[in-house]
């Protein structure tokens, strides 16, 4: 009996875990063939990194906080921006690099073989090149974390302060989260190529809505800021991605706002939801293919 475009024949074969594996390690052996072009990638996403903690140094020796009684003074701060990092090093290790490529796979007929394999197509699409030298970042966010974490401790009013391993538990949840929804944010942009073409320019699109992500919502709650906190938290929930977890972590505000443990549950939602409409988004799109060779 004939599949859909895009099923695999049998959801245990080949497991995917394995598959997984093995384009993590081809990839890895790709990137290590040529180790001196993988040292100065991975020096250019530290470089960058280092950049934008020297830009906010500055701004920390101006302002005590980031917005006016917000609680995101520098090391909250340092905390928020390192869970970006942690985020946006994923998505740029194992997304991002198959993103750029889909167009490509149209342009040239590649797609007709992804559509042939015994696998699914959006598995197969999203994971089968990954990008290391993008984890520097992750490295340097979790050194700036640590750092961040034993400053907070040390303040004279945090005495007694600890990280429990349910807020740890509850960070790395909420982590995932967020790269699950910007995951599905991406490949929804990427799924237009096979209606459009190329998108580059909607795939541009990414990283300026993305933006909105890199700050605390409080900044936006203000004046005509509130239309964009509603857009970007409800609309296209890219907001709730780094500040759901940055909070639990930083806790920017004590004792918790009483909007704070809804936000996280609409955070689940918004990721179900998000994961679900880019899986329905890429096989409407896939079933409006037409075979290169046609």
């Amino acid at each position: 009996m004939p599949h859909p475009p895009g099923t695999p024949q049998d959801l245990s074969q080949p497991r995917y875990l394995r598959v997984f594996l093995t384009f993590a390690r081809n990839s890895l052996i790709r990137d290590l063939t040529f180790p001196t072009n993988f040292l100065f990638q991975c020096l250019t996403s530290v470089s960058w990194t280092m950049m934008n903690v020297g830009f906010y140094l500055i701004i920390f020796q101006y302002a005590p906080t980031i917005g006016e009684n917000t609680g995101w003074r520098r090391e909250e701060f340092f905390l928020f921006l390192s869970t970006t990092w942690f985020i946006n090093s994923l998505v740029q290790a194992f997304f991002m690099p198959n993103a750029e490529e889909f167009s490509e796979l149209i342009r040239t007929g590649g797609l007709d073989f992804a559509l042939l394999k015994p696998i699914d197509t959006q598995f197969l699409i999203s994971f089968r090149r990954m990008e290391w030298s993008s984890l520097a970042n992750f490295v340097a966010g979790l050194i700036i974390a640590i750092i961040s974490l034993v400053e907070i401790a040390r303040r004279p009013e945090q005495v007694g302060w600890v990280v429990t391993p349910l807020t740890i538990a509850l960070y790395l949840f909420y982590l995932g989260c967020g790269v699950a929804i910007m995951y599905s944010l991406m490949i929804t942009l990427s799924a237009t190529s096979i209606w459009l073409g190329r998108n580059q320019t909607l795939y541009d699109f990414w990283f300026y809505i993305t933006n909105f992500s890199r700050y605390p919502m409080e900044i936006y709650q203000r004046g005509w800021g509130w239309g964009l906190w509603g857009f970007f938290t409800f609309a296209i929930p890219v907001l709730v991605v780094v500040n759901v977890p940055a909070r639990l972590l930083a806790r920017p505000l004590d004792p918790r706002a009483w909007w704070e443990w809804p936000l996280a549950g609409f955070a689940v939602l918004a990721t179900v939801v998000s994961l679900l409409a880019s899986r329905w988004v890429f096989r409407t799109a896939l079933g409006s293919y037409r075979s290169a060779s046609s």
